[in-house]
């Protein structure tokens, strides 16, 4: 395999989803109209959102929302990038996405709030190396080849470890790969070190590739996050107490039956059942967005405009709306 840099399409193709929004306003506001019949939910397939995954299979939502009359649409996408362009052009109303990427939208000017966290996890994201690397501390990376996702919660992680060496990204040299990709690229030696999350973190681990030099714990939460449109929140909040009655009930099956619920989302997240419910346990799901969860998207913000990704401040006090979590009884 050819190791080569590219240029950050993810966060190209988010920016330019959103420039869509001032041309065309008025078509992301009609899906939102009072009284919305259909909610259109957009979801990925993964570790970290395997409850609203489940909440699809076992017709939760649907079940909360009967009294309502609203059925649910669901839409599945590959990665955080078309799923904003989908919300851009006014075509979602509920979706989850990492916190960086959140930000992102938010900074570029997506009309959103975030009104729950998804999943956080210290241990799901992680700097590897070689199996027979000798680099064995973060301070070693100076000069070195570093393979991670540009403008993923990966990216953030990694620009903390490398201040808290001493180091700056100008220290290394940076290699722009998707997730699945650098577990080869650390195991072949075209990189010194890459930062990734599960599954292809355990996975490249498991297949002899790398090894975990060091994770998130204590470092970062690594926390993803269920956002609407500014519009769809005011005008349906019936719905959004819905939702989240329906991700307790899968928080709660989750937590009481990791097994199962591998079984049950095998064909939606393709990984062997053993393997699935042991990644499941890496989670904590606390649809609760905290204190110190305000206090990391605040960091995360400023990383966004330190790296220049964008020079827009997001009121990230402003932006988390925690009333739909008090009014069904989530307080923690």
């Amino acid at each position: 395999m050819k190791l080569r840099i590219f240029l950050p399409a993810a966060i190209a193709a988010l920016l330019l989803a959103f420039v869509l929004i001032a041309c065309d306003e008025k078509k992301g506001d009609k899906s939102t109209d009072k009284g919305a019949k259909t909610v259109r939910v957009a979801t990925q397939a993964g570790i970290a959102t395997s409850n609203i995954l489940l909440v699809k299979v076992n017709g939760y939502l649907e079940e909360e929302l009967k009294n309502l009359g609203v059925s649910v649409r669901w839409d599945s996408f590959a990665s955080g990038p078309p799923m904003n362009e989908a919300f851009a052009a006014g075509e979602e109303d509920i979706g989850v996405v990492g916190d960086l990427p959140l930000l992102l939208a938010k900074a570029s000017g997506q009309k959103i709030i975030t009104f729950a966290k998804d999943a956080s996890g210290e241990k799901a994201v992680a700097l590897t190396v070689g199996v027979n690397s000798g680099i064995t501390d973060v301070a070693q990376l100076k000069g070195k080849k570093v393979a991670f996702v540009r403008g993923s919660f990966g990216h953030h992680l990694l620009g903390l470890l490398l201040n808290q060496a001493g180091l700056t990204f100008s220290d290394i040299e940076q290699i722009n790969l998707p997730n699945p990709d650098i577990g080869n690229a650390v195991g072949s030696g075209q990189a010194d070190a890459g930062v990734m999350w599960e599954p292809p973190l355990t996975n490249s681990v498991k297949n002899g590739l790398t090894k975990r030099l060091i994770d998130g714990t204590g470092i970062k939460s690594n926390s993803t996050f269920f956002f609407t449109t500014e519009s769809f929140a005011k005008d349906n909040p019936e719905i959004l107490k819905a939702y989240l009655r329906a991700l307790e009930k899968a928080n709660k099956f989750i937590a009481d039956d990791p097994r199962k619920t591998a079984e049950l989302l095998q064909s939606e997240v393709r990984l062997p059942v053993e393997t699935y419910a042991e990644l499941l346990k890496m989670y904590n799901r606390s649809s609760y967005i905290s204190d110190a969860d305000i206090a990391e998207l605040k960091a995360v913000e400023q990383f966004i405009r330190a790296q220049k990704f964008s020079e827009t401040e997001v009121d990230v006090d402003k932006f988390v709306d925690r009333s739909f979590l008090e009014a069904v009884g989530i307080t923690k």
